[in-house]
């Protein structure tokens, strides 16, 4: 390693140090994390407070959506505060969400079956582990494809997105030609998803994960 490498990293090693030292977190052990209860309900266990845990996703809630795949909740009150994460079922035809922007990183990994990516005007077919970055500003739209059902893993941070300023909703051909866009550029998810019902929270069926 060269020297202007080393000092490079040493840094942005000291920065980081820096950073976390005025968080507290840095010089010293953090205070031990509790464990989150899981409290049994009739659509699945549900995380009660904040800490780590171990939720099996078929014991999880659903958030199934007419046409619109169905999420795996694997969050409680409060939700993650820096990650979103759900696993998503979607059958062929049917659309993540609304091809559209947001102002934080997310991310996709196919687990199962074949999808279709809709990212800046491109269509891109999508199979079995084939893994999707979308830095923020990236206008995407994600739709089952094939002959069965498919399983994405989403990520999504939460940063600048978790307020009016998230991102919008954008026009586009390709989106709409596949059921995912919306007709007029819109922040406001009721407008975009007009058109489905309303999710309502599920059990797990057999089926939606494979194995």
């Amino acid at each position: 390693m060269s020297a202007p490498v080393r000092l490079e990293r040493s840094a942005a090693i000291f920065a980081r140090r820096e950073v976390l030292r005025g968080e507290g977190l840095c010089g010293r052990l953090p205070a031990m994390v509790p464990e989150s209860p899981l409290e049994s309900t009739e659509r699945g266990l549900v995380p009660k407070g904040e800490g780590w845990l171990v939720l099996n996703a078929r014991e999880a809630r659903r958030r199934p959506g007419q046409g619109r795949g169905a999420y795996c909740i694997f969050e409680g009150e409060p939700e993650f505060a820096q990650l979103g994460i759900h696993l998503v079922v979607l059958a062929p035809g049917e659309p993540m969400a609304m091809y559209h922007w947001e102002v934080d990183q997310e991310d996709f990994l196919v687990l199962a079956g074949e999808a279709l990516l809709i990212v800046e005007g491109q269509e891109r077919p999508l199979r079995q582990w084939d893994f999707v970055h979308c830095p923020a500003g990236t206008k995407h739209a994600i739709v089952g494809a094939g002959g069965a059902s498919c399983l994405v893993l989403a990520v999504g941070a939460r940063d600048r997105s978790t307020g009016p300023d998230w991102g919008a909703y954008s026009v586009d051909e390709a989106a709409l030609r596949h059921g995912a866009g919306v007709e007029r550029e819109t922040t406001d998810p009721e407008e975009a998803y007009a058109r489905f019902p309303q999710r309502e929270p599920a059990r797990y069926r057999e089926g939606w994960l494979p194995g």
